[in-house]
């Protein structure tokens, strides 16, 4: 009896023994040693055993029934919270942004380590939830602790033409009516600011500390109708960063580098950026007779796009698709690229520099340590990344820069930002309408579609079988 107790405990602190330095490991790799604090309740579980954390199994039924099914589930939903932490996510394609490169209907696996997992800054959160319970609509997460930003070690980094998830650099506020949370707030803001006070076409004319009194007046006024109308719109409310929408884009530029567009080619140093073999631009078309269901599945038209087309007049094409239907002459009487662009609601929104979404720039992408010259003429670029993503105090004064108080005519950033486009380029919300997206928002790369059904489509034929188990890094 004594030789199998002696053996069993060798057994339990071999047990402790793999578990602990394991657990050590993923500690040094987080670089955070507050997780030391689980260490004696780990060796009580192997070693002491002075806490019965099973107790329930010697209770009678139901106790005993009751008790077995929230352990297991208790079990799931941290083991689940702490893989999705760290380790990879599932994230479904809402909406065409990406095609025809990802496609709505393409479930991701989406691997953390591949850039570096984020420490949590809001780290009680319901597991499986973003930001809102179920049912309930409520907030699924406990705003305090809050940490800062910290970013284990990844095997590698954002590179160009990588397809990134991110958290929505806009998403900080939002309407809480559901209306209006898909709905970018500040563009709102701005939207009825025009309304209520008619657009300036002259502005060159004006100085740039005029410039920034009459966009703050568009925003100031925009905002407060909003706040004024709490029945349509909702409260006003905010979200911490880990906490906001996930969006997936391809990346197309890195920080330091300086990005133009120029006739919808993107330029990076001066250079052309290959484009996605997939991408999207939207032309007019006239059609002589509809599209049959077998043209349109060769040529990835999906009912969204058949329905723009009949509201509208335009839809989305490929190059292939453009090509080929130019060819057709039985079905197709006209096709051509549209090219008219509105300027007003282009980043920086505070600061018209009449680029469109397909001329742009050019802009030079922030590196972390790496410092710019400010003017009041870019203060409107670099604005957001210094007030609101690096959390300095900027104040302009008597057309003077002031950055915590003191008067600045240069800024070093802090962190890394990235610039992040879709592939279906005239119909995408991108960098170019919200600006940079910095480096404490990156979420994880997709790594392989391990789903993907067609919305259009049901039952077996609404699976794209040729799409499971695809690697991303292979769609170009």
């Amino acid at each position: 009896m004594e030789k199998k107790q002696k053996l069993n405990m060798k057994k339990q602190w071999a047990k402790f023994s793999i578990v602990i330095i394991l657990y050590l490991l993923f500690l040094l790799w987080l670089e955070s040693w507050l997780g030391l604090i689980v260490i004696p309740f780990i060796y009580d579980v192997y070693i002491t055993k002075k806490i019965n954390w099973q107790w329930w199994k010697d209770s009678d039924n139901p106790v005993r029934t009751i008790m077995s099914w929230i352990d297991a589930i208790v079990f799931a939903l941290v083991a689940v919270y702490f893989i999705n932490l760290f380790f990879f996510q599932n994230y479904v394609i809402p909406s065409s942004s990406l095609e025809k490169s990802l496609l709505t209907g393409d479930y991701l696996f989406v691997s953390k380590m591949s850039y570096g997992p984020r420490i949590p800054e809001t780290p009680l959160t319901m597991p499986l939830t973003q930001h809102t319970l179920p049912i309930l609509e409520c907030k699924s997460y406990i705003e305090w602790p809050h940490w800062d930003y910290k970013r284990a070690k990844g095997l590698g980094k954002v590179q160009v033409n990588d397809i990134v998830v991110f958290n929505y650099p806009a998403g900080d506020s939002l309407c809480s009516n559901i209306r209006y949370q898909a709905q970018d707030y500040y563009q709102l803001c701005y939207g009825y600011g025009y309304q209520i006070y008619s657009l300036n076409d002259n502005l060159d004319s004006l100085s740039a500390m005029e410039r920034r009194e009459y966009f703050n007046v568009i925003y100031n006024a925009g905002r407060n109708y909003i706040n004024e109308n709490p029945v349509e719109f909702g409260e006003v409310i905010t979200r911490p960063t880990d906490r906001r929408e996930n969006y997936v884009k391809r990346c197309v530029g890195l920080p330091g580098q300086t990005l133009q567009i120029k006739n919808r080619i993107i330029y990076l140093d001066g250079k052309a950026n290959k484009e996605p073999d997939n991408v999207q631009y939207t032309y007019y078309v006239k059609l002589r007779h509809s599209l049959s269901d077998e043209l349109m599945k060769e040529l990835g038209i999906s009912m969204e796009d058949l329905t723009s087309l009949n509201t509208n007049g335009f839809m989305p094409l490929t190059k292939h698709a453009v090509a080929t239907l130019g060819k057709r002459k039985d079905i197709v009487e006209s096709i051509s690229i549209v090219t008219d662009a509105s300027e007003w609601d282009i980043y920086p929104l505070n600061g018209n520099m009449h680029w469109t979404r397909d001329n742009y720039g050019p802009i030079w992408i922030p590196a972390k340590g790496e410092s710019i010259k400010l003017t009041l003429e870019n203060l409107p670029i670099y604005e957001r990344p210094i007030k609101v993503y690096e959390g300095n105090d900027l104040q302009v004064k008597d057309g003077k820069i002031y950055i915590n108080g003191k008067q600045a005519d240069s800024y070093t950033f802090k962190m890394d930002y990235y610039w992040m486009m879709g592939d279906n380029r005239h119909n995408s919300a991108d960098s170019r309408y919200w600006g940079f997206v910095p480096e404490d928002h990156v979420v994880g790369k997709p790594i392989f579609i391990w789903w993907s059904s067609d919305p259009d489509r049901r039952g077996i034929d609404g699976i794209r079988w040729s799409r499971l188990f695809r690697f991303v890094d292979n769609i170009k």
